[in-house]
């Protein structure tokens, strides 16, 4: 098996703000409905976090669980971990309606850091970033493609399609370009 490799081999731009793509990160989406049984030791079996609170993520050291929509998970994994956790999850959930798939390969992920990183993202997206809460998880768009995206560690992760990973790189870095802050 050959080594993962992220869309973009790790492009980064560094304007008023920074941002760079991320990875290769394990994502894994998990469906079920709400009070599954079993589903909330799963997802702490596999990421050691509990199931988040509506639009929130929470992060155990490099794994983490986001509140995706009322019957939808994203966990975050090491890349190396994600067949054990899908395996894990299948064992955990079986005999309960619920759909588990690993995303990874299937979507890029960046981070914008620096004192004035939601400006980056304020350009971008039809949200209010007054009251984006830290850890609050917001499906938009980022310009013209889905998106979603949350506040951590003094700057933002945002995940998008794989296949539109050099557009939105080009907006990202366009947004952030010396001389274009708010």
């Amino acid at each position: 098996m050959s080594d993962p490799v992220t869309a973009l081999s790790g492009a980064r731009y560094d304007g008023f703000a920074s941002v760079r793509e991320i990875g290769p990160l394990g994502m894994i989406t998990l469906r079920a409905k709400e009070g599954t049984p079993g589903l909330e030791a799963a997802v702490l079996a596999v990421t050691g976090c509990a199931l988040p609170a509506v639009r929130r993520i929470v992060r155990q050291g490099e794994r983490a669980v986001g509140w995706m929509s009322p019957d939808e998970l994203l966990l975050v994994v090491p890349y190396a971990d994600v067949a054990a956790a899908l395996a894990s999850i299948a064992q955990a959930l079986e005999g309960q309606h619920h759909l588990v798939v690993d995303v990874s390969d299937a979507r890029a992920v960046f981070r914008i850091e620096g004192a004035r990183a939601d400006q980056v993202l304020r350009k971008l997206s039809p949200v209010d970033f007054d009251h984006l809460a830290p850890g609050e998880v917001r499906r938009s768009r980022a310009a013209q493609v889905a998106a979603a995206f949350w506040a951590e560690d003094a700057g933002f992760t945002l995940v998008c399609f794989r296949s539109v990973a050099g557009y939105v790189m080009g907006v990202l870095s366009v947004s952030a370009q010396p001389g274009s802050e708010l």
